[in-house]
């Protein structure tokens, strides 16, 4: 599985990619937003995950992971969302936070443990998605998850580039 940067030129297909995933869209010119996309071997996107860092690079927010229908049950979520993880890991981060109301075995599945919504936005006040969730009052609405990340590890990986991105709930 080769996971691709998003760039500007993929942005709108992640957008249809991600609505017919029931997902949360904002912050698509973040520069603090990372997403990868994996694609078939027609170009269509299959796969995507992603994360957006705190100010201090401390945390972050997981974001837009999200598999194709047909693709649900062969683990490709868990490989994406590890791979995300393993990314922010690289970039600093000692920490993952993120909003599921549906996926909650899932997470727990990968290490995250129930978080106090209050506590993500405090940590993460300036991403696109805890902005866009207290100003709609969509926050009281969320579920929110932690887990600690490990140290980096020492096999290589898709070097990664600032593009473009989408959000997770």
């Amino acid at each position: 599985m080769t996971y691709q940067p998003v760039t500007s030129d993929d942005v709108q297909e992640l957008c249809a990619f991600l609505s017919e995933a029931d997902l949360t869209i904002a912050g698509l010119d973040s520069p603090a937003v990372r997403v990868w996309v994996e694609r078939d071997h027609d170009g269509k996107i299959v796969g995507s995950c992603g994360y957006e860092t705190s100010t201090d690079g401390a945390d972050v927010l997981i974001r837009s992971v999200a598999v194709s229908s047909t693709r649900r049950t062969a683990g490709a979520g868990t490989a994406l969302a590890r791979f995300a993880l393993e990314e922010a890991s690289r970039s600093g981060a000692s920490r993952a936070w993120l909003f599921s109301r549906r996926s909650g075995p899932f997470w727990q599945k990968l290490g995250f443990g129930p978080a106090d919504r209050s506590a993500l936005a405090a940590v993460l006040s300036d991403t696109q998605q805890v902005r866009l969730f207290s100003r709609t009052g969509q926050l009281e609405r969320e579920v929110a998850w932690v887990r600690e990340l490990e140290a980096p590890s020492s096999h290589p990986t898709v070097p990664h580039r600032r593009g473009r991105a989408a959000e997770t709930r």
